[in-house]
């Protein structure tokens, strides 16, 4: 789905594959079952800096589990959101806070308000898409 702002278009996804290292990965899991868990583990053996996000951890990947992305001691470029549909505006919210350069509401998460609040502070935008879809189809082309 494309709309009058970009969300999803190839210009979009690729600037934030390509400019994007530093993700916090909001709904992160320690499960191996679990898509997140699965996805940010092949953004890490691609490069990126993963930083989990989420109340109900301590560590995932050795690394530590913040509570919410305003704890993120760090800057933060990409927030990648597995939250359910209902409860991405505020993952949204948090990223607009924080200043992130861009949200990524993986697939099936879908929340047109929130990907306008985005886009309108000036946030790049991604909804309803697979981040590790799109990065191997990025690296096949």
């Amino acid at each position: 789905m494309v709309d009058e702002f970009g969300l999803n278009s190839p210009e979009t996804i690729e600037q934030i594959l390509g400019e994007c290292h530093t993700i916090a990965v909001v709904g992160l899991s320690s499960d191996p079952s679990r898509p997140s868990n699965s996805v940010s583990a092949y953004m890490r053996r691609t490069g990126y800096r993963v930083i989990p996000v989420n109340p109900n951890e301590t560590q995932v990947f050795g690394e530590i589990s913040y509570p919410r992305l305003q704890m993120v001691p760090e800057k933060i470029d990409l927030v990648d959101v597995f939250r359910r549909s209902d409860e991405a505006g505020h993952a949204v919210d948090d990223a607009i806070e924080v200043g992130a350069r861009a949200v990524w509401l993986q697939e099936g998460v879908i929340d047109h308000a929130a990907a306008h609040r985005a886009f309108d502070a000036g946030l790049l935008v991604v909804m309803d898409r697979c981040w590790l879809k799109e990065h191997i189809r990025r690296n096949r082309a």
